[in-house]
């Protein structure tokens, strides 16, 4: 979320960004933040100077009847029930204005950097470098759905049968490459410096709020209302959120975590070829990465983030890209995103596998999440997030990279993780 202070002294910087967001009525809805907050001030104002005027009163009235001056004290009495009842109103009033400034921030987006290109979808991407292990695969190569189904690794149907698409089952060598992967991931992780949570799968709207999913994506989110609880679209809503409404101490960053998790998204409305096979699902798994850091280091954060990702990227020996994404492209809370993809030699086609973000303080001040300086100075800390990584594009690009005549040959990085170096 916004910070007053951010809006209020850089009104025409904050309205310029959200507008590279295509945010509609960035204009309008600035003003709108203004003018309650400009209400809530002055009504605080009133409410305090009555506050004080009810102190001074009340203390005055023992004095008058010490003195014997009872006319004078109960006309100070009458004051006094005079303007509580006013302060009520205006107290009243002045929540009325937090809460309508709130319900605006809620709806506006965070504002890019300076060095977010400009554009409206994915074609206004920059792609900023391709790497990897290029490949040459068979005449014959097949998409990673058929591979699944030659070699009887993933069950699309019976997903089908138990839930609904896009909830597949994976079998044997499948189920093995899909544990290898995640421990994979989650050991690299560690040895970068990240230390491993183990969250809920499930949150509360405060957190869904925390870290901006609500109520922005709240129809792309799996919602139990009975208990009023959310399934998680990514670690990143439980982990970030173990540091809502904390005071850190400038000594503890930068916090580093990492999480294995099952993600639940709805993806409502996806059809067609993009979404066959593994290429969307509404439940898969994720090993994420998240780090809470002070605002003068969080751009080297950001970097450290994009090398790890890319690392295991070239461990998997996958040919891949890094995009700077575009304004409007880019997730409704980051400030600074780059996406990793991909390639798919069989589909002809480029495969997200990350996002990596940096949000400055836009999620720390939703959750409160505030550090103490050295100081004594407390200060919002900035958040960051990446997926290290998305399982099924990765799966889906393992099976049609590397296959071979002989099998599907696996990554020797992984070799150790599968217990096996070809699935035939």
């Amino acid at each position: 979320m916004l910070t007053i202070k951010q809006i209020t002294e850089n009104t025409a910087a904050v309205i310029s960004g959200l507008e590279k967001k295509h945010f509609k009525n960035a204009t309008e809805a600035i003003e709108q933040v203004i003018a309650f907050n400009d209400k809530r001030r002055s009504t605080q104002n009133v409410l305090d100077k009555n506050l004080a005027e009810v102190n001074s009163l009340s203390k005055s009235i023992g004095q008058f009847m010490k003195e014997g001056k009872k006319d004078d004290a109960e006309s100070a009495r009458a004051r006094v029930a005079e303007l509580k009842e006013v302060n009520k109103g205006l107290q009243a009033e002045m929540d009325k204005a937090a809460e309508d400034m709130q319900t605006v921030l809620y709806t506006m987006p965070n504002v890019p950097y300076d060095e977010v290109p400009e554009g409206v979808c994915a074609e206004d991407n920059v792609v900023e470098k391709t790497g990897g292990t290029q490949t040459e695969l068979p005449a014959d190569a097949l998409p990673h759905w058929d591979l699944a189904k030659k070699y009887d690794l993933i069950d699309f149907d019976l997903g089908v049968k138990i839930t609904g698409a896009g909830f597949p089952v994976y079998k044997g060598k499948g189920a093995q490459l899909q544990r290898g992967l995640i421990n994979f991931f989650l050991d690299e992780a560690r040895k970068a410096g990240y230390l491993e949570i183990m969250p809920p799968t499930m949150v509360n709207a405060a957190s869904g709020y925390g870290t901006g999913q609500l109520p922005d994506k709240e129809g792309q989110m799996y919602h139990c209302q009975l208990d009023d609880l959310y399934l998680i679209p990514t670690a990143e809503v439980p982990v970030t959120n173990i540091y809502r409404d904390v005071i850190l101490d400038e000594k503890q960053l930068p916090i580093k975590n990492c999480a294995y998790t099952q993600c639940f998204r709805r993806e409502a409305g996806s059809y067609g070829k993009d979404v066959r096979g593994l290429n969307r699902l509404h439940e898969f798994s994720k090993v994420e990465i998240v780090r809470i850091d002070k605002p003068e280091n969080s751009r080297e954060s950001h970097k450290e983030m994009l090398d790890h990702v890319e690392n295991l990227l070239i461990k998997l020996e996958l040919p891949y890209r890094i995009l700077r994404l575009c304004g409007g492209d880019m997730s409704f809370t980051a400030a600074l995103c780059f996406d990793f993809e991909v390639y798919s030699e069989a589909q002809k086609r480029w495969l997200e596998v990350s996002s990596v973000s940096n949000f400055d303080t836009y999620q720390a001040n939703r959750l409160k999440c505030r550090y103490r300086s050295a100081e004594k100075k407390t200060e919002l800390c900035h958040t960051l997030n990446g997926s290290a990584l998305a399982l099924p594009r990765i799966v889906a690009a393992l099976l049609e990279n590397h296959q071979t005549a002989d099998g599907i040959r696996i990554p020797k990085a992984l070799v150790p993780y599968c217990g096996f170096e070809m699935i035939d």
